[in-house]
């Protein structure tokens, strides 16, 4: 296994991809949008669940329709994607800046959810599963740091340009960012990689190749995607209300934006150290761990009041995500393969925006109906604890299942797609 300088410099094409399209990603990402959710909901007078259930109409949207569109990063080359994904995205950032109607508020809303969170972060995660396998963790850790950038620069970066300029002239900014960025990824993404999975590569950890018929009858599947959907549902569920819990706790308004210095920090390390478990360990056998730290800075949120609680929750959180995103770039090939690889994890993707989607519609009709934050955020805690006990529930099947595999010489899933 090459050091990692080495690492970078061979790859630095493949992981160069990887990062921008994650950090690309961000314009749709639920930290991203809700920085502009006070002004948004001003401007249209709209409550905070109705502007939670505009939000999550448009992400179930985004997430049904990445179903039927996220099998292209299998048959179309990955500099197609990219220029019909990145122009899609700033049509939406676009939008964005243009609506002066919840209509054409909710079509922003969709165009964002699809083409940032889902389709881009789909693609990159895709491209990184195929290109890499021995080094998948690695990989994926490197140019997840992408999103992890985003994270950390553009919360406080935002909140100047909007004092300085409007949060509608920040839109247009991103829009022209968004077709800068498409002249390099455009370049980098016109070569394809090749990993060394042949009897020579010692350490592969790649299923034969399950269609996504097979999968979909897997019920491994159904047990794993609510533990991997843990964290998109929890923290697009609190970044999403970060305003109304603020509020509520009579905090400073730019409490929370200064944590998500801390969060980023602490997602780039174990990011970083999370690579390098999935590729001694694997992915799978992680999962039920990985999910321990939210339960911890969930459970303390919920019950302090000071505004400590806040940075304890983002760097206990930031823990979780950090590990959570080389597993999850790695977990699907190593249970499913990489033939299907893109269909698969259009379903995969789609149960994740799903989530990130419901948590936050479902927590704002409940604020709305008086139920206080605090028992939603203990609530979210328990779900975590419960996860993890699922985890090794999988874990055990799947392990069972190889072994048997192996006894029989028996192959994985093979047959057409559906």
């Amino acid at each position: 296994m090459p050091s990692y300088p080495r690492f970078l410099l061979t790859e630095r094409r493949w992981l160069a991809s990887g990062f921008l399209l994650f950090g690309g990603s961000s314009f749709g990402q639920t930290f991203f949008i809700s920085l502009f959710s006070a002004d948004i909901r001003a401007e249209h007078g709209l409550s905070h669940g109705a502007f939670a259930s505009l939000f999550m109409v448009a992400t179930l949207a985004g997430a049904l329709t990445l179903t039927r569109i996220g099998r292209m990063v299998d048959v179309l080359p990955a500099r197609t994607v990219v220029l019909v994904t990145v122009p899609l995205l700033a049509l939406g950032a676009v939008a964005m800046a243009w609506a002066t109607h919840p209509a054409v508020l909710l079509a922003a809303l969709f165009a964002l959810r699809l083409f940032g969170q889902g389709l881009m972060s789909h693609t990159a995660f895709t491209l990184t599963g195929r290109w890499f396998d021995r080094e998948r963790g690695r990989a994926t850790s490197v140019a997840t740091l992408g999103l992890n950038t985003a994270e950390a620069a553009l919360p406080l970066l935002v909140v100047g340009v909007v004092a300085l300029t409007g949060w509608r002239e920040t839109w247009w900014l991103v829009a022209a960012g968004l077709m800068v960025l498409l002249w390099p990824l455009a370049a980098l993404t016109g070569r394809d990689r090749v990993p060394d999975t042949g009897p020579g590569a010692r350490g592969a950890r790649t299923a034969v190749g399950w269609t996504r018929r097979a999968a979909l009858r897997d019920p491994v599947l159904h047990l794993l995607l609510p533990v991997m959907a843990a964290p998109a549902l929890i923290g697009n569920t609190v970044f999403f209300h970060q305003a109304h819990l603020v509020e509520s706790r009579d905090w400073a308004p730019a409490l929370f934006a200064s944590a998500f210095a801390v969060y980023a920090a602490l997602t780039v390390v174990f990011n970083l150290v999370g690579g390098f478990l999935v590729d001694r360990f694997t992915a799978l056998r992680m999962t039920p761990l990985f999910l321990l730290p939210l339960a911890c800075g969930l459970l303390v949120l919920s019950v302090a009041q000071g505004p400590w609680s806040v940075f304890a929750f983002m760097a206990l959180y930031g823990v979780t995500n950090g590990l959570s995103l080389g597993m999850f770039g790695a977990v699907w090939p190593e249970v499913y393969g990489v033939r299907h690889l893109g269909s698969i994890r259009s379903v995969v993707v789609a149960v994740l925006v799903f989530a990130s989607a419901a948590g936050p519609g479902v927590a704002g009709l409940l604020i709305d109906a008086a139920v206080p934050f605090s028992a939603q955020i203990a609530v979210l805690g328990a779900y975590c604890l419960a996860a993890s006990a699922v985890a090794v529930r999988v874990v055990r099947a799947v392990r069972t299942r190889e072994r048997a595999r192996a006894d029989d010489g028996i192959g994985d899933g093979v047959g057409a797609d559906g």
